[in-house]
């Protein structure tokens, strides 16, 4: 896919082969039209002319051969190593005569990169593992308050005591606006009225 800052979109480059192709534009106009370079317009009309409309399409910036790497058989040896000896990148270098950076470059790209995600005795992945990301959603639950069988205080009218405790409530269905204990609640002795004049 091309970049944000692109000039040429793959309809761009058709555009730009079309002119030149059908058209008969020369490659230094119709690049200038497009706003690229005459080495661009060159570049796209030789892969047009190779490949069609499909050599129009980005590539992989991937190179095609890499001479430097590992063969499969040193491969084979590095995950060999790590399966029989269950030891880190630095020790593995150091018996296979290799840098730890490639050692590692191995394991990691054959999943192996951690030691704690196998067994210590068999080497058995015990780590939890999926194809792909997000395939398997997990919820936790963890239950803090302590709410009782069928609901709470709101939905049973049940007030809360001093200590967080449930209260069951049978004279009302609302909750009580006063919690037990609090001095609106106490019972207060019984006051005489005050005296009146004359008596």
């Amino acid at each position: 896919m091309a970049h944000a800052n692109a000039r040429l979109t793959e309809f761009g480059r058709l555009l730009l082969v079309q002119r030149i192709t059908e058209l008969g534009w020369p490659p230094a106009q119709a690049a200038e039209a497009l706003g690229v370079s005459r080495a661009t317009a060159y570049k796209w009309l030789a892969r047009y002319r190779q490949h069609g409309p499909a050599g129009l399409a980005d590539r992989s910036s991937r190179p095609h051969r890499c001479p430097h790497a590992l063969s499969t058989t040193q491969v084979r040896r590095v995950l060999a190593a790590r399966r029989r000896r269950r030891q880190g990148p630095h020790r593995l270098g150091y018996h296979l005569a290799m840098p730890r950076s490639t050692v590692y470059g191995v394991l990691r790209r054959h999943g192996m990169s951690r030691l704690s995600h196998t067994d210590r005795a068999s080497g058995v992945v015990v780590r939890y593992q999926r194809e792909r990301p997000g395939e398997l959603v997990h919820i936790d639950v963890k239950k803090l308050g302590r709410i009782p069988d069928g609901g709470g205080h709101r939905v049973h009218g049940r007030a809360k005591g001093a200590r967080g405790r449930v209260l069951a409530t049978t004279t009302s269905t609302r909750p009580s606006m006063t919690a037990p204990g609090s001095p609106s609640a106490r019972s207060s002795p019984t006051r005489r009225p005050p005296p009146q004049p004359g008596s």
